[in-house]
């Protein structure tokens, strides 16, 4: 475990370290004035095939990925490019959903990861980001920065992670071709080698060195 539970003044360091739990200071926190989209934006992939199923790798452990798991949340997000909606509860993975925000600190730390393991797992796991939280620009500007290109849902209510009933950030969740979450970690920042070794342990893909 990354997050150590200590007392006194030291927890909002560590809270500070490992994971956020606070919100979008700025203004820009807003939904987008009507008939605004994310058309412009260089950042981010379409989100049109995120509810089609992938077809089983030939090197995805089945056993690993069998069992079940509790159903994503039933409500509908934009897609940060286009506007589209897009059922969340209708995601199919096998994918990896990285909810991340533009004030929190170990989400900007892990989101390169998370482009590299779009890159080495294409055709076999889906990446798929929740802008939550955060302005459009603000999201634009990181999305570009970072050269993030994997789908992207806009969620500035924040209503996917309260539909979770989560309080830290960043939070990731691992769900197989039925959509169902086989796992959630909310440990800090992930790096490659962390994520190679969750979506291998519960979602049974191999991800290429």
């Amino acid at each position: 475990m990354k997050r150590l539970l200590l007392g006194g003044s030291l927890v909002p360091l560590l809270l500070l370290a490992t994971a956020c739990t606070g919100s979008d200071a700025d203004s820009e926190a807003r939904p987008a004035p009507t008939g605004q989209t994310a058309a412009t934006t260089t950042a981010f992939a379409d989100c049109g095939t995120l509810t089609t199923p992938l077809a089983p790798s030939p090197s995805a452990n089945t056993k690993a990925a069998a069992g079940s798991g509790e159903p994503l949340p039933a409500l509908d997000l934009p897609c940060f490019t286009g506007g589209t909606q897009v059922s969340v509860g209708a995601l199919r993975g096998p994918a990896v959903i990285n909810l991340w925000a533009s004030w929190c600190g170990p989400c900007r730390k892990e989101l390169p990861a998370f482009q590299r393991l779009s890159e080495r797992t294409a055709g076999k796991l889906r990446v798929v980001g929740v802008s939550t939280q955060t302005g459009r620009s603000a999201a634009q500007s990181i999305g570009e920065d970072f050269g993030l290109r994997f789908p992207t849902l806009y969620d500035p209510d924040n209503r996917l992670r309260l539909a979770l009933g989560r309080a830290v950030m960043p939070i990731t969740l691992f769900v197989d071709g039925e959509g169902r979450i086989r796992h959630r970690d909310e440990t800090g920042a992930l790096d490659d080698a962390e994520l190679a070794d969750l979506v291998r342990q519960h979602l049974g893909v191999a991800v290429s060195s």
